[in-house]
């Protein structure tokens, strides 16, 4: 049997084989990316290290490297020894829990809504927390640190659910756009009633306007004991999701044709953002962009998958909140600059780029 041939083409009119589509990525260019991964691991690694040793040696007071060294291994009752021991190693812990934290859950964040452009800020998890700390001192007189955690966890739990479960009506469910809507919404509520109760009392405008701004320094440590069994919970429980959100990100019915158990995987990365979103806010009050650029810039280098973004970005987002903050430590002639700002001042021109882009990075 033998088949027919093709009939030949109108008249005027070649037969033109159609354009090839280009492919996003070649498998070349992904396998070069998995080969670099444990070199870039390293690189972090001593990324984190250099910064943090940075961060204790240098300020807006010089000290010599040997008496930084004294102070720490050889302490007495001298001014510098006490700068270095009650100062800045303080700052430099609370500046590792925060950035990790924040780094974290912004990648949580991204990679669970499917949003390149989600961090806790923009979604309203860091406004929801400030709420509650704020209702917390200006209503309940609560001034601790300690106490304004569990406050902060609330606050970052009700508006997470909140805004996904906004998202999720209609057909398309909780796509990025109204994900991003939701928590622009909630957020700028949020804000608004946090403004009312602090301009409504002079007690709670002082302790708020400082708290309010974001920063590592003057922070005590006595809130570490409680908020590390929390941030510790938190990094575990994000980890361990990974595989589940690289199957997520292919859609919901191929994720649960992987196997993908869809609702336990949303409840552990929510229970996650809350953990490390509200302990962040607690420890170092909302500091933006942190979430945002250091996830998106970990994925420009190893692609899409969860289990590279996440782990660097533990490694990355401390490294970045340490330099912004010994920046606003000595970019000034006289007093600091809140790492809040600098990290605003850093983080906003690089959204107006990411924006700008014709494609972000794919998830």
């Amino acid at each position: 049997m033998t088949t027919a041939p093709a009939p030949p083409p109108p008249s005027g009119v070649s037969r033109t084989p159609a354009p090839a589509r280009p492919r996003p990525r070649t498998d070349a260019a992904a396998a070069r990316a998995g080969r670099h991964r444990p070199l870039l691991l390293l690189v972090c690694v001593a990324l984190l290290l250099a910064t943090a040793v940075l961060s204790v040696m240098v300020g807006a007071r010089t000290i010599a490297p040997g008496t930084v060294w004294d102070a720490l291994f050889h302490f007495d009752d001298s001014d510098e020894h006490l700068m270095v021991r009650e100062l800045r190693v303080p700052r430099t812990l609370i500046g590792l829990l925060a950035g990790v934290c924040l780094g974290l859950s912004g990648a949580l964040i991204q990679a669970f809504t499917r949003n390149p452009l989600a961090d806790p800020g923009i979604l309203g998890v860091n406004s929801g927390a400030s709420l509650a700390v704020t209702f917390a001192v200006a209503v309940l007189g609560i001034g601790g640190a300690a106490q304004f955690l569990w406050f902060a966890l609330g606050g970052a739990f009700v508006l997470t659910v909140l805004v996904y479960a906004l998202g999720a009506i209609g057909p398309d469910r909780a796509s990025p756009v109204k994900l991003t809507l939701a928590g622009v919404a909630f957020s700028a509520v949020c804000s608004g009633i946090t403004s009312a109760l602090v301009l409504k009392s002079t007690a709670t405008l002082d302790v708020m306007r400082f708290w309010g701004v974001g920063s590592i320094g003057g922070r005590s440590l006595d809130i570490l004991p409680v908020a590390l069994p929390l941030i510790a919970t938190g990094v575990l429980l994000g980890l361990a999701s990974a595989r589940s959100l690289n199957a997520l990100a292919l859609g919901d019915d191929s994720a649960r044709a992987l196997g993908t158990r869809l609702t336990l995987t949303r409840v552990t990365v929510v229970l996650a953002i809350t953990l490390l979103a509200g302990t962040a806010v607690a420890v170092a009050g909302p500091i933006s962009f942190v979430g945002l650029m250091v996830p998106h810039t970990v994925r420009w280098f190893v692609g899409p998958d969860q289990r590279w973004i996440l782990p660097l970005t533990v490694l990355v987002a401390p490294s970045f909140l340490l330099i912004a903050d010994i920046v606003g430590r000595i970019v000034l002639p006289t007093g600091e600059l809140r790492v809040g700002l600098v990290t605003a001042l850093v983080g906003a021109p690089l959204l107006v780029v990411l924006v700008r882009r014709r494609k972000a990075s794919s998830l």
